[in-house]
């Protein structure tokens, strides 16, 4: 299993024995994540739900498709966010996306910043991507200073691209290329 360690985070590939807790932190976030993420049917914030995402994401993982990663506090090993480099494409691009989130008691505290760095240089250096991308939300200033802070660059607004809540909703592309990092 890939484990990367930074100063105070550790992301670890998750297992089966990661479903309890990836459910209390889905469940724990459901009102602080929906406001930029779809909606969810009630089964998802089910222990089932979660089991089986996690393998279907070690399924990818084998195929080289997916990486995903669970974001641990490294002092006590608390379960406290989730990210991951997905949607991956082989040459001519080498490139993928990357996407976060962090349990609402741990925003602020650069946990979100640094497990993108740790996933940045991993997708460059062990997973071989010239180029990633990411989308936010506009209103999601958070993210975007995130984004920023791990030197992604903003390359547009991509209009109505995601539907959340019942709305079409812009986002922007932000990116960072391989010699850039």
């Amino acid at each position: 299993m890939i484990s990367l360690k930074g100063e105070t985070i550790i992301l670890r590939v998750l297992t089966d024995d990661d479903a309890l807790a990836m459910t209390n932190l889905v469940s724990r976030n459901k009102h602080y994540w929906s406001v930029y993420e779809p909606r969810h049917d009630s089964s998802y914030y089910t222990v089932g739900v979660q089991r089986e995402k996690i393998r279907e994401s070690l399924q990818q993982l084998r195929e080289k498709r997916e990486y995903s990663f669970g974001i641990f506090r490294a002092e006590d090993g608390r379960l406290i966010g989730h990210i991951s480099l997905y949607g991956l494409k082989r040459l001519p691009f080498l490139s993928g996306f990357v996407g976060y989130s962090v349990d609402q008691g741990e925003a602020g505290r650069g946990i979100a910043t640094e497990a993108l760095k740790i996933i940045l240089k991993f997708g460059f250096e062990r997973a071989g991507l010239h180029r990633i991308e990411a989308y936010v939300s506009p209103r999601n200033q958070a993210s975007v200073r995130v984004l920023e802070k791990a030197g992604m660059e903003q390359e547009g607004l991509l209009r109505q691209l995601l539907f959340i809540n019942g709305v079409w909703e812009d986002h922007y592309l932000y990116s960072i290329i391989e010699d850039e990092h």
